[in-house]
């Protein structure tokens, strides 16, 4: 174990070689932040912002459920009150994730107990959302955690107060994997490993674990990873291994580093200070750098992990005057490859929310390649039921090289199974697609093929409605011509 002063110093020492030294991080001017936003005051420990290339989501106060604004991230300026929210919650929202497979599906879990699957217009709501494309009912106290695989298309993780982690296929509306007696007490969070193959998580047991939810045991884990009484969180890294921020005895705010091979020791760990403000930490595995947001604090410190003593360097501290009550964090994707911008946050205020860009100031105006090695894209690398089948992938990557620009969304479709029979009376409003109980896998098939019968003749009967309408539209502008 490394004393505070002493990592300092070595860190200061070893970091001279790294490009990441000079990281500049600055908030944006006040016209290109989201003003007037009643961001969340629910007592919860997650970062209630979420971001990718398209939009920005926020966690807002709703009075009779729960709810969050979900704005184009053009869209700055004051927000009026009267903007259209995503509001089919019964309960206060807790968190929130965009899919990684497409920018208009975000995740939604909630103190009413269900997780919500919606899909946003290509444009952003000019309505409020109240419909989701699928609820998923499984946990039964308030739903704190949603995470998606980080490969697997529709494959959606929830984590809830129950003590229960539920692996959902959100293209059948199915609870697949459900791993409820594995953590006695409050789980703080859930994080996949690169290829979606392991899940870590921290608890209020104050242990770690690491978890292959498809064969459903425990990896590996560690007691008291760190002794303080106050939450932790753990992540994975590209490398496998499981990054970790916590509080010692002292109440003294602390980080370190596990490989999950052998959890005796940490390969390091560090003092940071005695703040009382959880750690969220947002990891980047391209160029390895770790993030640490404090709620409450007013800073983003980082670190660049190695595979050199001490393993964790401290590069800068991003200092501002506001506290956060929140975070998101943008994807590589979404960031400005021009201007060698590495990370941007989304630092929520009480009443708005603030860009800070994250730069490596370089003199060149040409592609920095060393700053952008090939990133994960938004192509799913394995369908849903290859992964619960047991198959693994890593993220297909794509080069930034000359920018990313966003591609169409195929809209996310939902054929529910054996939810006629499952479920109460009711909530059968909330099925989309529901079908009677299948027998054999023939019927299935014959089903779909049916579906997709009538799906083209409404088609078909609609183009016909167009096309008449426009016949209508010509014969009266030449009646109208006639009569003048």
């Amino acid at each position: 174990m490394t004393g505070a002063g002493g990592a300092k110093y070595t860190m200061r020492r070893v970091v001279r070689q790294s490009k990441f030294r000079h990281v500049f991080g600055q908030a944006v001017k006040n016209d290109q932040c989201y003003d007037d936003i009643r961001v969340s005051r629910v007592t919860w420990d997650s970062s209630f912002c979420a971001v990718n290339p398209r939009f920005v989501a926020i966690i807002i106060e709703a009075s009779g459920g729960g709810a969050f604004l979900v704005l184009p991230l053009h869209k700055t300026g004051r927000i009026d009150k009267s903007y259209p929210t995503v509001c089919g919650h019964t309960g206060p929202v807790l968190d929130i994730d965009w899919c990684p497979h497409n920018d208009q599906v975000i995740a939604s879990g909630s103190e009413d107990c269900t997780v919500m699957v919606w899909q946003i217009p290509e444009n952003g709501l000019t309505l409020s959302l109240t419909e989701p494309v699928v609820i998923l009912e499984g946990h039964s106290k308030r739903v704190g955690i949603v995470a998606w695989h980080p490969t697997a298309r529709n494959v959606l993780l929830s984590a809830g107060c129950d003590n229960a982690i539920i692996i959902w296929n959100v293209g059948t509306g199915e609870a697949l994997i459900n791993l409820d007696d594995m953590h006695s007490d409050m789980i703080y969070n859930v994080s996949w490993n690169r290829n979606g193959s392991l899940i870590c998580t921290a608890s209020k047991d104050k242990k770690v674990r690491v978890i292959d939810p498809r064969k459903q045991e425990i990896v590996a884990e560690k007691e008291k990873a760190h002794e303080g009484a106050r939450p932790m969180r753990a992540i994975f890294l590209a490398d496998g291994n499981v990054f970790t921020t916590g509080f010692s005895r002292m109440s003294e705010r602390q980080l370190a580093l596990w490989n999950p091979k052998n959890m005796q020791e940490p390969i390091a760990l560090h003092e940071m200070d005695t703040s009382n403000g959880v750690l969220l930490p947002f990891y980047d595995p391209d160029t390895s750098i770790i993030y640490l947001c404090g709620k409450g604090d007013s800073s983003i410190r980082y670190f660049e992990i190695t595979d050199e003593s001490p393993y964790v360097h401290y590069l800068n501290t991003f200092s501002s005057k506001e506290p956060q009550r929140g975070m998101g964090y943008m994807s590589k994707r979404g960031l400005d490859v021009n201007k060698c911008e590495i990370a941007r946050f989304f630092k929520l205020h009480e009443r708005k929310c603030e860009p800070i860009i994250m730069t490596v100031p370089r003199k060149s105006d040409l592609f920095q390649d060393d700053l952008y090695p090939d990133t994960a894209g938004p192509e799913a690398a394995l369908e849903a039921e290859e992964w619960f089948e047991g198959k693994n992938a890593d993220p297909i990557l794509i080069s930034l090289k000359h920018g990313y620009i966003p591609g169409k969304n195929r809209d996310l479709k939902v054929v529910k199974k054996n939810i006629l029979d499952s479920k109460p009376a009711a909530n059968k409003k909330c099925d989309l697609i529901s079908a009677p109980k299948k027998t054999t896998d023939t019927t299935s098939v014959q089903n779909e093929a049916k579906l997709d019968e009538i799906l083209k003749e409404i088609k078909s009967i609609k183009d016909t409605i167009c096309n008449q309408d426009e016949r209508i539209s010509k014969l009266e502008q030449q009646l109208a011509k006639m009569a003048v």
